[in-house]
């Protein structure tokens, strides 16, 4: 059985971008895209509906090579428990009102057990300052938070 990863959305993001002058960025671009092409088939890989709410946002050219990117990829329901541990999350205030879909990620990944989330939001999901916090909230509610990482963070087998 393969590792299942939530795959946020700058992840399509950065995969189907222009080639960006910031270093960083282009950095975490070429990443992305040599993850993609490389690892991804090492892991089974799901999305939400709040990733392809996202991804369809913006320049309709750029939205389309987002969707076309996952457009393939299984979509984790809407349950509940989803909706509950965003609003748990959000009450902490660990992440701010205005995040509402970082928590929203953070949920479907952890109430549909996946092992991974993958993701270059480092401000409000992969943040060590918040994720200990964000893996109590979880685990007061019955869930496991999984792992937050980077496309650079799953490069090794």
């Amino acid at each position: 059985m393969k590792p299942k990863v939530y795959i946020e959305t700058t992840i399509p993001s950065l995969l189907t971008a222009w080639p960006n002058r910031d270093v960083e960025i282009a950095a975490q671009q070429i990443t992305t895209q040599e993850w993609w092409e490389n690892r991804r088939k090492d892991f089974d890989l799901f999305v939400s509906p709040e990733v392809l709410g996202e991804a369809a946002q913006g320049d309709p050219a750029a939205a389309r090579a987002r969707l076309e990117a996952i457009g393939n990829l299984p979509v984790l329901a809407v349950t509940d428990e989803v909706e509950l541990l965003t609003h748990r999350i959000l009450a902490t205030g660990l992440i701010p009102p205005r995040a509402t879909r970082d928590a929203a990620h953070i949920a479907f990944a952890s109430v549909h057990g996946m092992d991974f989330l993958l993701t270059w939001n480092c401000r409000h999901i992969h943040n060590a300052m918040i994720s200990r916090r964000l893996s109590g909230v979880c685990a007061a509610l019955g869930f496991t938070l999984p792992v937050l990482c980077t496309p650079r963070e799953l490069m090794v087998k």
